[in-house]
């Protein structure tokens, strides 16, 4: 789901409060997501919070959802824990998450208005705060601004009808050339072709809207480029090697991915950029990252909260992005001298519109449905209409139940 690794895990939990350097100190108990560890911002609050140590746990994402469940079930969870922006709905519906909104005015760091809309939408759940954004991510298009300039795109394609266009040129060249990749595994991917062609996919009132034109015509739009040869039904080609070749001189894809093409790629240097997405309605990205929240079982509510307001200071999240690379989540860090290149600029600006998706429990079961579907498409042949109303039924059947 995040394919960030995530920073600050170091030690293993369980309490520190005998003997040593911890004696007499309060401790709280923090569950981290990843597997590589720095401890600078641990340290740091710890010196400025002398009374405080804290005890973190580093969790991999493969085991942390399950982790979680135990945790709620026997009330023994942290006092704080980084949740991937998907799981909070299923978490905050069970209970286990403490509301923060009595904390907003005394913590001016977790205000909404700090955040990108995007992330804002990830805070709340029944109308109560939930969870504070950690760090972001977003979708932008990677091209080979050489390339593309031969097509008449120095600059990339601004929108649906230029991406078709430039990617038929890109293709004519023939010869195992192809224009852009398509990671129909993805339900990131194939949301933010729906959500650029005006569809909500799943309403507020829990309704879902496969089936209508909006969504429709998106996977009409990606299948196109199946047919056509823009994008091969299946492909094995190494995504650096390709994109340095020019087989693939377009992808869409994070920010983890600039320093691969650095590191795997140094003969293309100046010869690619990033772009915001081309539009059709929106140009509309996926935005995902992580947030931390405070578990309702815990005793050391006033710590943790002021735990999780120092991580949101601009400063520690300009520390963490040095460490980890994982974007900051509140805006003013974005005017800061390490996001004036504009290959990491781009994803500022996208950021501005990139939303999550639909903030339901229900959403990864519905997701499997749709990639399945997409796949039957594409690969199988099957009719888009149809495949949709059947997507439709079975979201309908998940969000009954």
């Amino acid at each position: 789901m995040l394919m960030f690794s995530v920073v600050l895990a170091g030690c293993s939990g369980g309490s520190e409060n005998a003997g040593g350097s911890g004696e007499g100190k309060k401790e709280l108990k923090v569950w981290l997501m990843g597997d590589e560890t720095d401890e600078t911002l641990i340290k740091q609050y710890e010196e400025d919070n002398p009374g405080v140590k804290i005890s973190v746990q580093s969790i991999p994402w493969g085991s942390a959802h399950d982790k979680l469940l135990t945790a709620v079930a026997s009330k023994s969870g942290p006092d704080v824990v980084q949740m991937g922006t998907t799981w909070i709905p299923e978490f905050a519906q069970a209970g286990a998450l403490l509301d923060l909104t009595p904390y907003l005015e005394q913590y001016p760091n977790l205000k909404p208005e700090n955040y990108f809309d995007g992330a804002v939408q990830t805070m709340s759940y029944d109308d109560k705060v939930v969870g504070i954004p950690w760090y972001v991510e977003t979708r932008v298009l990677f091209y080979r601004t050489d390339i593309l300039a031969e097509m008449g795109y120095p600059e990339g394609p601004k929108n649906w009808d230029e991406l078709k266009d430039a990617g038929e040129k890109l293709a004519a060249r023939g010869n195992g050339n192809y224009a852009i990749t398509i990671d129909a595994k993805d339900m990131n991917y194939l949301s933010m072709f729906a959500w650029q062609n005006g569809s909500v996919m799943i309403d507020e009132d829990r309704q879902p809207h496969f089936n209508e034109p909006p969504f429709v015509e998106a996977m009409e739009f990606l299948k196109s480029f199946y047919d056509t040869g823009m994008t091969p039904l299946a492909s094995d080609l190494d995504l650096f090697a390709a994109f340095k070749d020019g087989q693939f001189p377009m992808f869409i894809s994070g920010p983890w991915m600039i320093q691969g093409i650095k590191d795997k790629a140094p003969e293309i240097e100046g010869k690619w950029a990033t772009t915001v997405l081309p539009a059709k309605e929106s140009n509309t990205s996926f935005l995902g990252g992580a947030n931390m929240s405070v578990f309702n079982s815990t005793k050391n509510a006033e710590e943790a909260v002021k735990f999780i307001s120092f991580m949101s200071e601009q400063e520690s999240q300009l520390t963490n992005y040095d460490v980890s690379k994982n974007l900051p989540a509140i805006k003013s860090a974005w005017e800061d001298e390490r996001f004036q290149d504009p290959i990491f600029a781009t994803f500022g600006v996208q950021l501005e519109n990139a939303q999550p998706v639909p903030f339901i429990k229900e959403w990864d079961a519905i997701s499997q449905e749709a990639i399945g579907a997409f796949e039957r498409i594409t690969v199988g042949g099957a009719d888009i209409q149809s495949e949709m109303d059947q997507l439709n039924a079975k979201a309908t059947n998940l969000l009954s139940k």
